[in-house]
């Protein structure tokens, strides 16, 4: 029992808060390739299954019989989703088999026993969270064998493709306009499910990510995160990255409170300039209803930008907080590749 509360409590924390301080950490000692990978791979995984989950719409056990334990505010969230697949079982399946791979690629290691320990650590990691889900009511078997399923296809195709998507990343041409692209309509192509749920709140907050760490690393490669950089336990002494990671999470805190301070403010005013008519769940109390500050037609406007409003006023109130969660995220992901090690460039660490 006490196993299985401990990891009800911390499953939820591996996935949210601090896999921006995991992958805060993977930057700061060297190791770029491979957060910007799994960050990447993470987001890839979270759009993929949130999506299947919506468009399926199978709820999770039922509770009653079920015992459903929820021991914090982030699994009382996620028992809101849809259960098919397992998002759990699906992400550790990606991300410990990516891990794997980038440990035993950059280590050269070619020793049979070393690969089946790993393999094996996975593979224990894996059964330990699929059985945790279907003790805490969360999952059934099926959803768990579905999010294995579709985290092998996942891990298999980014395998294939990861040293192609990271070549375009470091050195393609408008990556960063491609990326803001790509984002803005991920955004839209996103399945509505049968009833209301967090999942979208996810891949928004993971997309606003992506973005930021790619037009993060598009503009500083070649200074902060090439492979000559120092790594940790080599070139970069313990003490220097303890100095890292102190200023490293606290600028990365602040730019968070920030980010979000600032989309707060300026998203309602471009969109009561451009009479976008919208409304906040949660961020934004006082537009907890449909807001258009100004009808389409009082505004005298002419060619591509008419047509561009005249499109919006045909809509429905858009829901501000997506945006706000987008670019506090991405704020959140730029400061972790762009601004934090501009820092330690001036203090000398």
């Amino acid at each position: 029992m006490d196993f299985w509360m401990l990891y009800s409590l911390g499953c939820p924390v591996l996935f949210l808060c601090p896999f921006t301080l995991l992958f805060f950490l993977c930057y700061s000692g060297g190791h770029g390739k491979l957060a910007r990978q799994m960050t990447l791979l993470m987001a890839f995984c979270d759009y993929t299954g949130n999506c299947i989950k919506d468009v399926v719409s199978a709820p999770r056990p039922k509770c009653p019989p079920v015992r459903r334990i929820t021991a914090t505010k982030d699994e009382e969230d996620n028992a809101l989703e849809y259960g098919l697949p397992s998002s759990h079982t699906l992400n550790t399946v990606c991300l410990s088999g990516y891990l794997l791979h980038y440990v035993l690629s950059y280590t050269k290691n070619q020793d049979f026993f070393v690969e089946f320990a790993g393999f094996a650590i996975v593979c224990l990691l894996v059964g330990f969270i699929g059985l945790g889900r279907v003790y805490l009511g969360m999952h059934s078997l099926i959803d768990i064998i579905g999010g294995l399923s579709i985290g092998l296809a996942i891990l298999a195709f980014w395998l294939a493709v990861h040293d192609y998507v990271d070549d375009f990343i470091v050195s393609g041409q408008n990556v960063t306009t491609f990326w803001a692209a790509l984002s803005f309509l991920l955004l839209f192509a996103y399945p509505t499910p049968e009833f209301p749920t967090p999942s979208f709140e996810y891949h928004t907050a993971f997309n606003g990510v992506a973005f930021g760490i790619v037009a993060g690393i598009q503009q500083t490669y070649h200074q902060f995160h090439h492979e000559a950089v120092p790594r940790i336990f080599t070139q970069l002494t313990v003490p220097a990255f303890l100095g890292r990671a102190l200023v490293g999470i606290l600028t990365i805190l602040i730019v968070k409170f920030c980010s979000k301070a600032l989309a707060k403010w300026v998203l309602p005013v471009v969109s009561n300039t451009l009479s976008i008519p919208i409304k906040s769940t949660s961020y934004i109390p006082m537009l907890n209803g449909s807001v258009s500050v100004k009808k389409s037609d009082e505004i005298k406007q002419s060619g591509y930008i008419q047509k561009l409003l005249f499109f919006f006023s045909h809509q429905n109130s858009f829901d501000v907080d997506t945006g706000i969660r987008f670019l506090q995220y991405a704020g959140l992901a730029w400061s972790v590749v762009d601004l934090v090690p501009s820092l330690f460039t001036h203090l000398r660490l």
